[in-house]
């Protein structure tokens, strides 16, 4: 396995919070390297580069500072959330096209521990990270009419950010997102059995960003998790869901229907839920499919205005 093929394995396993590392290990192995796996295999990823019209705004809460970066416009504001191992840049693609054809400010931020921001010591916390996005965004004087699109384990922060916050929500879009659905008991102890020797290995590696953040992943997942799996979306807030054909898992049956069974409960549990597939494509929606990603977010800002 080369030093890039091997990223995108890393990038995978955290991108779901640890599901992928394994079942998604022989077909990673096979498949060519994504945009950015170069540069996290290189670790040139702690300052990505922002979409050139978007103002850079570093913004201290409880003790570490996150980058928040945003391209001027009215509302609804849109606010892009990306997996677990990306930060901010993953969404530079869109931003441009999205402010062409919506003229909505938009915003994205690099979570704890990635791109320009801070790390924060101990376990993944998806309350702690919504808190951040929520400090973020009061201190950016962003209050309300907010469109959030989540992919993959900031489906975890968006579940628990409009919880905690439906005021603040027109929306959302969750783009082949974490659901708590998906975390039910027997899945959790088959992902921690089956990606526990990847994160002894990985402890043993060169430490880099992305590879601290899976640990930190991995860190006490199966309490985490299992709180998760109790989380509710309030139902004032619509949301779409878009889920993958392909899943994060290639090549385990088993867990690809889940993840869809998962989706499809979570649209069913509430009002003002709308389900998508996104046929073809990989976990990587926002890259294989950005015009259908394009799409979601427009109508849901619509409804908003």
């Amino acid at each position: 396995m080369t030093t890039q093929k091997m990223s995108r394995f890393r990038r995978a396993a955290v991108a779901l919070a640890l599901p992928a590392a394994v079942v998604g290990m022989v077909s990673a192995c096979g498949d060519p390297a994504p945009r950015k796996a170069a540069s996290a295999a290189l670790g040139t990823s702690s300052a990505p580069a922002a979409p050139a019209d978007a103002a850079l705004h570093m913004i201290a809460t409880n003790g570490h500072r996150l980058a928040f970066h945003v391209t001027p416009g009215h509302s609804p504001t849109l606010v892009l959330d990306a997996g677990g191992g990306e930060d901010s840049s993953y969404w530079d693609a869109l931003v441009p096209q999205l402010a062409r054809e919506t003229g909505s400010q938009i915003i994205t931020y690099d979570r704890a521990g990635m791109g320009a921001s801070d790390e924060v010591k101990g376990p993944w916390d998806g309350r702690a990270a919504a808190g951040d996005l929520r400090a973020g965004l009061r201190e950016l004087g962003v209050n309300r009419d907010v469109v959030l699109v989540s992919h993959s384990q900031a489906g975890e922060v968006a579940t628990y950010f409009a919880g905690a916050n439906p005021g603040v929500l027109a929306g959302a879009v969750l783009v082949d997102a974490n659901l708590p659905q998906f975390f039910t008991d027997p899945q959790i102890e088959r992902l921690i059995a089956l990606t526990t020797p990847q994160i002894e290995a990985l402890k043993k590696q060169p430490s880099t960003k992305q590879n601290r953040q899976l640990i930190a992943t991995a860190e006490d997942f199966g309490p985490t998790h299992r709180a998760y799996h109790r989380a509710n979306w309030p139902d004032g807030v619509p949301v779409t869901v878009i889920v993958s054909e392909q899943t994060p898992f290639v090549g385990s049956p088993q867990d690809a229907r889940r993840w869809h069974d998962a989706a499809a409960a979570f649209v069913a549990a509430g009002p003002g839920r709308t389900l998508v597939t996104a046929r073809g494509s990989s976990h990587d929606i926002p890259e294989d499919q950005p015009a259908l990603v394009l799409e979601k977010i427009r109508q849901m800002a619509a409804t908003a205005r």
